[in-house]
């Protein structure tokens, strides 16, 4: 399961750099590169990903910039550029939107408070290059690495959700330690399964998170997230279920039948299915209560 966002900006912080890259040594880069505008960036820092599950087509690209003393550096905009490699001319150039995580009064004890999503499409699987600069008086730069494979590793959007058939209040005998790990617990989460919800032909969001054992501890905030929007859409047809990840909450005795179905590549992972059984958005990680009630209203409603 995917390892502590802070953890990871200090294991950054030790190698110097938020990837195996360094800025080419042979002289001054192509006029117009990825490596030339990384160059101008200023000061070089780390970028920490959010998200690594990338398949061809409109891609959700989240992340933190870390400064080379371990600070997460995050006015509200960045410069984003996507390129096939460093000295090639970037052909995605696009802005992204530091997003919240979690739920104000709600999510407590986070490591990471808001993250940088970017969207951008790319049409060919392959290795890229991204570069991010905080747009601001800070004058810094990172660049990472982005694998995009042939498929998605998680569902991918269009197919088929598998009918899982999860634990619920009454299938449990309310007994809320079986179901979940949140404290206190999201019982309005805890009501329906994913076969149930099939079964009946209505539009459901689920969540499949474990708020005490994730490593990145985002996944308390998921949860957060998609009981917030629960209580704002209650008036509709839509179900809002989360799931747990490990067998009896116990990391040691591995993950849940319903992870494996899902063949789902680590955790958090979020994902909207509509009322004809197909997946219509998903989110990888931590994500916004803005970025969860815009795929409701366009896919759910």
């Amino acid at each position: 399961m995917r390892a502590s966002l802070a953890a990871l900006a200090l294991i950054a912080l030790a190698s110097g750099c938020g990837s195996n890259t360094s800025p080419s040594k042979r002289g001054a880069p192509r006029q117009g590169s990825l490596e030339a505008l990384w160059r101008g960036s200023g000061q070089s820092v780390s970028l920490i990903p959010g998200t690594s599950d990338y398949s061809p087509g409109d891609l959700r690209i989240s992340f933190l910039v870390v400064d080379p003393h371990g600070r997460v550096i995050s006015p509200p905009h960045a410069r984003v550029w996507i390129a096939r490699s460093l000295r090639a001319r970037p052909f995605v150039e696009t802005t992204a939107r530091l997003e919240p995580v979690g739920v104000a009064g709600v999510s407590q004890d986070r490591d990471v408070t808001a993250l940088y999503v970017a969207h951008a499409r790319v049409t060919a699987p392959g290795s890229y290059y991204i570069l991010a600069r905080p747009i601001g008086k800070v004058h810094i730069g990172g660049i990472h690495g982005l694998l995009v494979r042939s498929e998605s590793a998680s569902p991918s959007i269009g197919t088929g959700a598998y009918p899982s058939r999860t634990p619920t209040l009454a299938s449990t005998g309310g007994r809320l330690a079986a179901l979940t790990t949140r404290v206190p617990p999201d019982r309005g989460l805890l009501r329906y399964s994913i076969a149930g919800a099939l079964a009946a032909h209505e539009p459901f969001v689920v969540a499949f998170a474990t708020p005490r054992y994730c490593e990145s501890r985002t996944c308390g905030p998921v949860v957060d997230v998609v009981d917030r929007a629960r209580k704002r859409y209650a008036r509709t047809r839509i179900r809002f279920i989360h799931v747990e990840i490990y067998q009896d909450n116990d990391p040691s005795k591995g993950p849940n039948p319903w992870v494996r179905q899902w063949h789902l590549p680590g955790e958090p992972w979020t994902f909207l299915v509509g009322s004809d059984g197909r997946i219509k958005a998903k989110f990888e990680g931590s994500f916004s209560s803005r970025e969860l009630n815009a795929a409701i209203r366009r896919f759910l409603l």
